[in-house]
């Protein structure tokens, strides 16, 4: 497996206070990593370090040039859908096709082929037959699908989804960890959650961020070790099913 992300010694800051300190991360190619941690504890900083929205204060994050590719296509981002304003007028195509701008010049038009690949991958999601519809109409889970294309549609090498879980349901959850688990075939992938139990099912290894980075080789974490890592956890009840999830915690 080759190295395709390294964060090294990365330190990062919010206001005067730290919030990351001497982050260390390799992602090779086939990873499927959990960050977990509570709230307020770095997760969302490390995933706006990882898709260029923040500079570190301190260390280097290294994207390692695939085959014929550029880097910048090489990361794929699903953000949270609570961010998106859903009176935005836009079809769902549309938002999928936008993934492309970055490949695009400046008012070159989207070939059938980019399309093709659209609606292609829209079927992949089984909503193909919500293509022309404006984007505020869809359920959380619809809107979940719809952006998780416009986060693959360049193939990238490493997808990072940011509490891909929140707004859907149950079923539509258990249906996106199955889609992430056929899509790490030709892709890592990082999911950063405050939820333990439900992904533990499904990564094949976890970090845990509260200001450090704890990398821990294997889907399976103790109470003990999270202990260890600063991220203690309580249970929460969502609908009839118990999550482990992690609290709020101070550094």
């Amino acid at each position: 497996m080759g190295k395709i992300f390294e964060l090294i010694d990365i330190s990062a800051t919010y206001g005067e206070g730290i919030i990351l300190k001497d982050v260390n991360l390799t992602i090779n190619s086939n990873d499927f990593i959990g960050i977990i941690g509570p709230n307020g504890g770095g997760k969302t900083t490390l995933v706006k370090l990882m898709v260029g929205l923040l500079k570190p204060v301190k260390g280097r994050i290294i994207m390692h040039k695939a085959s014929g590719r550029d880097t910048k296509n090489q990361i794929g981002y699903l953000p949270q859908i609570s961010l998106f304003d859903k009176r935005f007028p836009i079809s769902v195509i549309d938002v999928v096709l936008s993934g492309l701008a970055s490949e695009k010049a400046v008012f070159k038009k989207y070939t059938k082929a980019d399309k093709d690949k659209a609606i292609e991958l829209l079927a992949r999601m089984g909503i193909s037959d919500l293509y022309s519809r404006p984007i505020g109409e869809l359920s959380g889970g619809q809107m979940q699908r719809v952006f998780l294309c416009r986060a693959i549609i360049t193939s990238p090498s490493l997808l990072i989804l940011d509490e891909p879980n929140t707004f859907v349901d149950s079923k539509f959850e258990a249906d996106l960890y199955d889609i992430l688990l056929e899509l790490n075939k030709t892709m890592a992938i990082i999911v950063v959650t405050h939820d333990i139990g439900t992904i533990s099912y499904y990564v094949k290894t976890i970090a845990c961020v509260n200001k450090y980075l704890n990398y821990h080789p294997s889907n399976i974490i103790t109470e003990k070790q999270l202990a260890a890592y600063g991220c203690p956890i309580q249970i929460i009840t969502h609908g009839d099913i118990p999550h482990t999830v992690l609290k709020k915690h101070d550094h």
